[in-house]
């Protein structure tokens, strides 16, 4: 009959042997997976402000568009053309009559971002 070996001295001699050994390798498993993950946040916060940045763009030329748009209705004389609305009902005051061109309200552009916005990292 062959000697037996119990199996706990077996793991007396294996045990230091695999943590020489594997303990290397699961430290360089982990450090690979928590840099890519920083490389993968990155990357999507960078693609985040690209996107707000192309938003802001649109949203700055769709009101240059409007604002082109609303200054070409107008006569060489600077009143409204082509049947628009002339002086208001009811006494009331027409701010655009009363300021010149060059000093009228833009409409206000809040350019805002999905998840995070405001965040500073």
């Amino acid at each position: 009959m062959p000697p037996v070996v119990p199996p706990f001295l077996v793991g007396l001699i294996v045990a230091p042997l695999a943590k020489r050994l594997l303990k290397p390798l699961v430290r360089g498993v982990v450090k690979t997976s928590v840099g890519i993950a920083m490389e993968v946040k990155k990357a999507a916060h960078e693609a985040g402000e690209n996107i707000h940045d192309l938003a802001a763009e649109v949203a700055a030329d769709m009101v240059a568009a409007q604002i082109v748009a609303g200054d070409g209705h107008r006569g060489a004389d600077g009143a409204p053309a082509n049947g628009e609305k002339g002086a208001p009902a009811n006494g009331e005051k027409d701010e655009t009559a009363v300021r010149p061109e060059s000093e009228t309200r833009a409409p206000k552009i809040r350019a805002t971002a999905g998840v995070g916005a405001g965040k500073v990292h």
